[in-house]
Formats: C-alpha cells, sequence, structure tokens
C-alpha cells in the first residue's frame, strides 16, 4: 500500500506553533514513529504553504497511489481548487485535522474539501494521521 500525506499551510511549524493546540511534537518526529509503526505501508510526506503546489502534487500522484491523508490547514475553509483536484483524481482521499475544526471558531467550521474526500477526522492531535491510515488500510 503507497500512502502520501500532504500538509498544508503552517503545518512545517507543528512543535513551535500555539502547543496549546497543536501540541509540542514536530510533524517529522512523528512521521518517523508512523513509519515504524507501519512498516508495511510506503509513506511519504508532502509539505506546501503554497496552494498550488498541493494541488500539483494531488495531480502527480493521485493516478498511481492508494490514498492521500490530506490536512489543508486554513485552505480547507477557503479552496474549490484543491476540492476540484480531489475529485479529479481516481485515488481515495481522507480529510485530517490535529484539532477539533468545531470547537473552534466559526470560519473552521465549514470545509471545501470534505465532500471530495472519503471521510474525515479531526480532533485527535497528530494520532488522527495514525487513524487516517487505518481507515485506507481498511478500505
Amino acid at each position: 500500500m503507497d500512502i502520501l500525506i500532504i500538509n498544508g499551510p503552517n503545518i512545517n511549524l507543528l512543535g513551535k506553533r500555539e502547543p496549546d493546540i497543536y501540541g509540542n511534537q514536530s510533524f517529522d518526529a512523528y512521521f518517523e514513529i508512523l513509519q515504524r509503526q507501519y512498516p508495511e505501508v510506503s509513506l511519504r510526506t508532502f509539505q506546501s504553504n503554497h496552494e498550488g503546489a498541493l494541488i500539483d502534487k494531488i495531480h502527480e500522484v493521485g493516478f498511481d497511489i492508494d490514498g492521500i491523508i490530506l490536512n489543508a490547514g486554513a485552505y480547507t475553509h477557503t479552496s474549490i481548487a484543491l476540492h476540484d483536484a480531489l475529485r479529479a483524481v481516481p485515488t481515495t482521499a481522507i480529510e485530517v485535522h490535529i484539532s477539533n475544526v468545531h470547537t473552534r471558531e466559526d470560519f473552521r467550521h465549514k470545509s471545501m474539501i470534505s465532500a471530495a474526500c472519503k471521510g474525515v477526522i479531526c480532533g485527535f492531535g497528530l494520532d488522527s494521521y495514525r487513524l487516517a491510515i487505518e481507515a485506507l488500510i481498511r478500505k
């Protein structure tokens, strides 16, 4: 199984950015744990703060891999283009959020990408990624 985790804006600052919301661990450190937990899965990661780069990556891999786990960050709430990119490729996508977006500011309650994803996982901290991997393995 081949899974790509795509992270959007500011995810590169995990461990430093608002630790009361996002925790103290970097994504890179957590990713190493995931790789050890799932040696049978080819896990890759891509991060960009630029919407176009996220779209380009979805186009690049979306015809060839088994699943995409997408934490689009703030683009979740604004990007019809990401929604369309996910719809344009046949791979299964799961939307992930570290925090429970529904307990936060009102503008975070609406996702533009959820309808293009098989499911949404939010509010379990970095463990949201593990839950998405489990969902893709069982799909």
